[in-house]
């Protein structure tokens, strides 16, 4: 019986110690290797990203040690805990995202892999890239696309600077009891514009609000060009008008903005606007919105591409970088000049493209806005030349930084020096402390868009129509008020919208679909959106993964079935950050059989 059980006593020894060879340790929890080559070594990657992203880093850890790499985590609980370890290197490979919001595919580009770009914080630097983006940037759509397919090549293909991820849908739900389906448009960039949305009772447009919601409280500034963020994105791109708009498709027109016409001179370097003379500045006078009764015109527009593109103009600029290309903002006054000069690509001239659709042909150009008379054929013109021939300025002068102020008001407000601005002391133009209710309640804003802000408090802030935008036409405002009320997160706004609190809620998480297509009151809009999840290397110093042999073996072990499959088909493959603006034809496959073969590459040039 003794020797029974010392055998059985061996035996259950020898099984612990066997089995103790499959005890995870703290970095295979993490994502250790599991069906890699047996002869290959695994490799360490440290792979950084935010707790949100969960389902994506689950993703990539478990592709990654199938392939042979030992990945570490390091998560971090918000974006800025992110930036920081960012900032200090601590990642090999970090999961990040880029959204579009100008629809121009330079927009997508210059900024994440050009050398010295404003989000290339990560040490890529390849000439043959910042070449084709200068080249890019010269052509029409009809001929860059060959040009960012090959950009495309280089960026993933031949160099695997970045791990290709998905493309996101932008949605949002209405309730439809409340608002017409048709009033609410859903654009690929373009922030929702309040102008064309309307009630299904329509005797409630001067009676009810519009009923809104965001998750930021606090207003990073409505001056447009000091703000770039989700805080006030939508709030400043419905205060003010633009030279140019684009469409749900991200195509640019002018309709609905400043100008009749736009047109691009031959040569792609002179952009001409004929401006229409039914838009006024709105004020604010005993917590009303009023009619100012001042035209805006070229003179404003003059003065607000400026400040738009000098990165002194205010402190704490956010947007000069998109509006750089501008070289020179004048008003026209010589019509031999558009009667002289031709459209970029077809023999029609500028002036005959400018007085397309208008009531009255041009006969006289006028440089102070009071003498303008649209019907008696007296407009205003305004050229803009860029420093290069770069069509996609379009863009970018359809983005809410380039809304247009007032110059007279801003003038008026802003009469601290810029060099030694103090925020605790001196009160700048759109400054939402002059808009919230108590003590600091001085509204100076002057708005040229369809609305303007009236007061702000800790729950809401409140828009009223602005009576002097386009009035008598389709784009004058239905809807006489807006509140945008503030609720903290994503679960209480859904919350607010299915209970009637809200109208209309922007932005559905991909989790959340069913509850609004379950409910018979509400209705699920979406579409393809200009975001795209992305992965990008350290590439700093030192860093092994500065090799591309190792680089290209993380790429083709990438495989994007599988975050479609969790993500129940709602997102959608990207080959990179082009992929929502132009088909390039480029496709990322996952080849298990390279990565292997490209990290035996890599151990091989270690020996």
């Amino acid at each position: 019986m003794k020797k029974t059980l010392a055998l059985l006593l061996v035996a259950v020894l020898m099984l612990g110690v066997l089995s103790g060879c499959n005890v995870k340790t703290k970095d295979q929890v993490s994502g250790g290797n599991t069906d890699a080559d047996s002869n290959a070594q695994p490799v360490d990657i440290t792979l950084l990203s935010m707790s949100a992203n969960e389902k994506d880093v689950n993703i990539v850890r478990d592709q990654l040690s199938k392939a042979g790499f030992n990945v570490k985590l390091n998560i971090q609980p918000d974006y800025g805990s992110f930036v920081g370890q960012k900032d200090a290197g601590n990642y090999d490979l970090a999961i990040s995202g880029w959204t579009t919001v100008t629809g121009n595919p330079d927009y997508a580009v210059r900024s994440l892999f050009t050398t010295g770009g404003d989000y290339n914080d990560y040490g890529l630097s390849n000439p043959d890239l910042d070449k084709l983006v200068e080249e890019a940037a010269t052509q029409t759509p009809d001929q860059y696309v060959e040009t960012y397919k090959e950009f495309e090549k280089i960026l993933v293909e031949e160099n695997a600077y970045i791990i290709p991820l998905y493309s996101n849908y932008k949605s949002q739900a209405i309730n439809k009891e409340v608002l017409k389906l048709d009033s609410v448009r859903l654009s690929k960039s373009r922030s929702l514009p309040w102008e064309e949305l309307d009630f299904v009772d329509e005797s409630k447009r001067t009676t009810e609000p519009f009923l809104f919601s965001q998750t930021m409280s606090s207003l990073t500034s409505l001056d447009p060009i000091k703000g770039n963020d989700g805080s006030i994105n939508i709030l400043n791109t419905n205060q003010y008008v633009r030279l140019v708009n684009l469409t749900d498709d991200d195509e640019v027109t002018s309709k609905g903005s400043l100008s009749y016409n736009n047109v691009i001179g031959e040569g792609n370097k002179e952009y001409y606007f004929v401006l229409r003379d039914d838009v006024r500045f709105a004020k604010v006078q005993d917590k009303k919105a009023v009619d100012s009764g001042e035209l805006v015109g070229a003179e404003d527009v003059v003065f607000s591409m400026n400040r738009a593109k000098d990165k002194n103009s205010v402190p704490d600029h956010r947007t000069y970088s998109l509006h750089s290309s501008m070289d020179k903002i004048e008003i026209v006054t010589d019509l031999a000049e558009l009667e002289a000069k031709k459209v970029s690509g077809k023999d029609t001239t500028v002036k005959e493209a400018l007085e397309e659709g208008l009531s009255s042909p041009i006969s006289q150009l006028v440089t102070n806005k009071n003498d303008v008379k649209n019907a008696e054929g007296k407009y205003q013109v305004v050229k803009i030349t860029t420093n290069k021939p770069f069509p996609q300025v379009l863009n970018y002068l359809a983005h809410q930084s380039a809304g247009i102020v007032s110059k007279a008001q801003v003038e008026a407000v802003n009469t601290y020096d810029v060099a030694t601005y103090d925020r605790n002391k001196d009160i700048a133009y759109g400054d939402q402390t002059t808009i919230t209710e108590g003590a600091t309640y001085n509204n100076t804003l002057a708005t040229s868009g369809p609305y303007i802000a009236i007061y702000k408090n800790d729950y809401e802030v409140v828009f009223e129509k602005n009576p002097g935008y386009m009035p008598g036409t389709e784009h004058e405002p239905r809807i006489s008020k807006v509140v945008v009320k503030f609720i903290k997160d994503a679960d209480s706004s859904l919350s607010a919208f299915r209970s009637g609190e809200v109208h209309l809620l922007y932005s559905v998480p991909e989790d959340k679909y069913s509850l609004v297509e379950g409910d018979e009151k509400l209705f699920l809009q979406k579409r393809p959106s200009n975001g795209v999840a992305y992965a990008f290397f350290n590439l700093k110093g030192d860093s092994k993964f500065s090799d591309v042999n190792l680089r290209k073996a993380v790429l083709n072990s990438i495989n994007q079935d599988e975050f479609l499959a969790v993500y129940n088909n709602l997102k959608i493959k990207a080959y990179s950050t082009l992929s929502t603006l132009i088909d390039t034809g480029n496709v990322h496959n996952a080849d298990p059989a390279k990565a292997k073969e490209y990290l035996n590459k890599y151990w091989e040039s270690q020996k």
